[in-house]
């Protein structure tokens, strides 16, 4: 399968390739992490199972989205088995137009007058 050649062709994003974008965006990580980081910027609202993670991942990968790390922890700190992934050029590019499409569409929202205070109401 071949890369997108935009960001845009690729949206929208499921919440789960989009919160993976995002607990890369910072450091690489390896699956686990990845699953930790997703639960603890969500407050732990999303919690991502390993069969989502990993089918997430492998699309990603085939996408362009993300790469594999070459580059390890100290040995003596980390688990020779463990895959570590980083954030690509498109990858970045596409989680920053999935922000802004969501952006929109929260404007979009609020000029309905749909807020989470429907939610009380």
């Amino acid at each position: 399968m071949t890369a997108a050649k935009t960001p845009h062709e690729l949206l929208p994003l499921t919440p789960a390739v989009f919160h993976i974008l995002l607990a890369l965006t910072d450091q690489e990580r390896h699956g686990y992490a990845i699953m930790k980081e997703v639960e603890a910027q969500t407050d732990g609202e999303m919690l991502l199972r390993p069969g989502t993670l990993y089918q997430a991942i492998k699309r990603m990968l085939e996408l362009g989205l993300i790469e594999e790390s070459d580059e390890r922890p100290d040995p003596a700190l980390d688990d020779e088995r463990r895959r570590y992934y980083k954030l690509s050029g498109l990858g970045r590019k596409t989680a920053a137009a999935e922000a802004t499409r969501l952006q929109k569409l929260v404007q979009l929202a609020g000029s309905k007058q749909l807020n989470a205070l429907e939610l009380y109401n």
